[in-house]
Parts: structure tokens; sequence; C-alpha cells
């Protein structure tokens, strides 16, 4: 075993240049150190003595030695590559929530730029090995902490990203989903303040609620249930809004606010009871595709890539009201219910090298509507099939941002096609599930992650 350990620690690669360095001062401490040519002397030359020759290598091997630390954990693991920022161009970002599946996207973003990121985590939705690959790096903290409490650090920018965003988790505990979104948002405000931060909030297209306006803009002011089931979430993120415009006008505290739409891609929660997840990973283990409601309510989905990109253009932009951050292409849940020959006809009249055009009973519900459900089992290859169950409580009807604010403020629109984003999701999950075995998808009642319930979907 310790002939193992050895070679292993020998793989290393500092350990060549390390090792000759160490030869050359353990040489140069053995030998005399009179400096000069000739005589008993090492032959150094007249411009440098034995001293500075020591002092020389020291330094190179210490400088080896950090720069190793920078893209080597202490495992022998490589980091992923890090830009070198002079110190005073590294900024100091808190990430509230950087465990999660956005956070983490975020993380890596931040970190490969060279800023040293600080992540905050209760660790309820978050998990560990969102965020692994930085365990060990010198820009790199990791501080398991509730928002809810206060905390003292010196920080230059604030995403404050924590708080569950999937339905069956955020109603588990709905009193501490409300004090996330308000107790939460106040320290994190307070600490913006005293330490001269500049904040961004991720609020929710949730605050449109069920909206009577299509497509969303930012001037709508929503349609919200104050005491249903989703009420703890949509309300709290409503009264956070609040909370950042307050502190602006009163406290000149700088300020983001960024409405996110649905969004998917990697490091998705596998149980966090929301479409995307749930119907990928009932399709890929051949199971009923689940969808609560009739399947006419229709949702669209942009990649995780994008919306970090837009997180980080808003966060250093100059523009401080909200901004809707998501994909205007709508997707159905699943196809409005026809004869076959309606849909036949509908298919031809929005094809557009169709020579038919036909007036049809109904309007496509926008530009490129599509069956999501059906969507999902093409690019998995299933043989699922699709199950109707009794629709939850508040769902809303259409959900669409008009992203014309993030165009014009931003220069901000999504880049990555649903289908490829997809693609890699799906890849995503079927790796959770070699290394699971199974998962069983949250259905629609409240539940902690990765507590197991019946089969649900959307």
């Amino acid at each position: 075993m310790q002939n193992n350990a050895m070679t292993s620690f020998a793989r290393q690669p500092w350990f060549l240049p390390v090792a000759v360095l160490i030869v050359i001062i353990l040489w140069l401490q053995l030998s005399p150190s009179t400096g000069g040519k000739g005589g008993d002397g090492v032959g150094l030359g007249d411009s440098i003595s034995h001293e500075q020759v020591k002092s020389l290598i020291t330094s190179e091997i210490r400088s080896a030695l950090i720069d190793t630390a920078k893209s080597t954990s202490t495992d022998g693991t490589k980091f992923p590559p890090v830009k070198v920022l002079p110190d005073s161009q590294r900024l100091r970002i808190l990430v509230t929530g950087g465990s999660g599946f956005v956070g983490s996207h975020l993380v890596d973003r931040l970190m490969m730029q060279g800023h040293h990121v600080i992540v905050l985590d209760n660790m309820f939705t978050g998990r560990k090995k969102n965020i692994a690959q930085w365990v060990g790096h010198p820009n790199f903290q990791l501080i398991i902490h509730d928002v809810v409490e206060r905390i003292m650090l010196e920080v230059d920018q604030i995403y404050h990203l924590a708080c569950p965003a999937s339905p069956p988790h955020y109603q588990y505990n709905p009193i501490k989903t409300i004090k996330t979104s308000t107790e939460g948002t106040l320290n994190m405000l307070g600490l913006a303040k005293r330490s001269k931060a500049r904040m961004l909030l991720t609020s929710t297209s949730e605050v449109y609620g069920d909206p009577e306006v299509h497509p969303q803009k930012e001037t709508y002011w929503g349609n919200v249930n104050p005491i249903g089931p989703r009420a703890c979430y949509d309300e709290g993120k409503r009264v956070a809004e609040t909370m950042m415009y307050a502190y602006e006008s009163q406290a000149a505290v700088e300020v983001r606010v960024a409405r996110i739409f649905n969004t998917f891609g990697p490091r998705m929660h596998p149980n966090d009871g929301r479409v995307v997840s749930n119907f990928i990973i009932q399709a890929l283990q051949g199971k009923d595709i689940t969808i609560y409601g009739n399947g006419k309510q229709t949702r669209s989905f942009q990649y995780v890539d994008d919306l970090v990109e837009g997180l980080m253009r808003l966060m250093n932009g100059n523009y401080s009201l909200p901004v809707n951050l998501g994909n205007p292409e709508e997707y159905t849940v699943k196809v409005r219910d026809c004869p076959f020959l309606c849909f036949f006809l509908f298919r031809r009249h929005t094809d557009a090298h169709s020579p038919l055009s036909f007036s049809l009973p109904f309007p496509p519900l926008a530009r490129n509507p599509q069956d999501f459900a059906v969507l999902i089992k093409e690019l998995t290859k299933s043989n699922s099939t699709i199950q109707m169950l009794p629709a939850t409580k508040d769902d809303p009807r259409q959900r669409r941002p008009d992203i014309t604010t993030a165009k014009s403020k931003l220069g901000w629109e999504p880049r990555v096609p649903v289908r490829v984003g997809l693609a890699k999701a799906i890849s995503y999950f079927a790796k959770e599930l070699e290394e699971s075995g199974e998962i069983v998808p949250t259905g629609s009642d409240p539940t902690k992650p990765n507590q197991k319930k019946q089969l649900g979907g959307f």
C-alpha cells in the first residue's frame, strides 16, 4: 500500500520539478558558500552569491506549489481552467443557493472568469456534487448556512438565488419558503447595504400568477391567488421585489431583479417534480408520462446556459428594473384534443411548404406550438404512454415571456435551441439513472427532496 501511495504521489504534475529543485538546494547546502569563481567555491559567478541562489530556488518552489494548488485539488483532480485576474479586478461574489441547479452553473462561470466565489447554501435542495469540481480551489469557499439567519461577510456582488423553486418542494414547508423570500432577502439586502455590494434577486415568472395578459411583459402586475397553495412562493417573491426597490430608493443599494421563466438542463434535481425532469425520467425508464390537467396549458423552456448569461449581463449592466429571462418559444404540454382529420389539417396549415390553407376553428397558441410530452418521447426513443391526471390547484394556463426589455437593455436572447438543450439534459439524467438504478419522480403533493412519492408529472 505504501508503494502504491508513493507511486501516486510521484505521478503528480509538480513532483518532478519540485524534486529537482530540492536536490539542487541540498547540493548547495552541503557545498561551501564562498560564492566566487575558483578556489573551493561552486563557481556561481561574481554577480550572484550562494545564498541568493538558494533564495531564488526556494521562491521558484513556492511559486510552483501555489500554481499547482490553483489547478489541482488535494486528491490530484484537476480543476476546470480558471482565468488569472489581478487583485484590482477580482471580485468577491456571494451566490446564495449556489449548490443548486442554476446556482452551480452560475458558480462555474464566475469561477472560470477568475473571481473569488462564496457559495452560501443550507442544502435543502442543493447538492454538493454540483460544486464538487471547485472544492479545494483557493478562489472558492462553501459555507453551509441558511439565509434566514444573518451572516457577516465582505463581498462586492450578491447573486441571491436561495429559495426552493419546485412547487412540491416549496409547498412542503410554506412558512419556511416565505421566510426565505422575506427574511432571507432582508438579510442579503442588509449585507449589500453594509458592504456596498450590488445585489441581484432571482425572482420568477410566478409573480404573474395565472396571467390574463399573454405574453407577459414586465409592466404586467399579475393575477395571483394570495391564499392558494402556491402563494408562499408567488407572494414571497413579489414582496422580495418590493424590498429590493425599497432599499434602492431609501438606502441607495444597487439592485437588479430577474424574473426567470422555466429553465432546464444538467444538474436539475431528479426529484424536483417539474415537467422537464419528470417527463425525461419517466420516458427513460419506460414508465407512464404523467400530465396534470388536460394538457392544454403552455410553457416556455430555456436552457440553463442562456439563463446564466442573462443573469451576468443583468448584474453587470446599467439597467435596474425587472427583466424577464426566458425563451419565448411556447409549447403545449399536450396537443389540443381534436379528431385526427382536424389535427392533420392543423399540421398542414402550419407547414410553410404546404400548398393548402385552412381556416381552423382555433388559432395556434403561439408561433410554434408543440406537444412537449411527445417531443420528450421522440428524443428519448421511449415507448412510454401518456397518462392524464387531475389538474393541480392554481396551475397557470399560459406562460410565455415578452423579452423585449432583455433584448434592448441587455442585448440578450436565448441561443440554445430547446432540442439541443434537451439532448444534454437527457444525457445527464441517463447518467443519474445509471448511478441510482431507479428514480421515482415526485408527484404534485408537497414533499422533501429525494423523498419517494407516487409517480407524478406536470
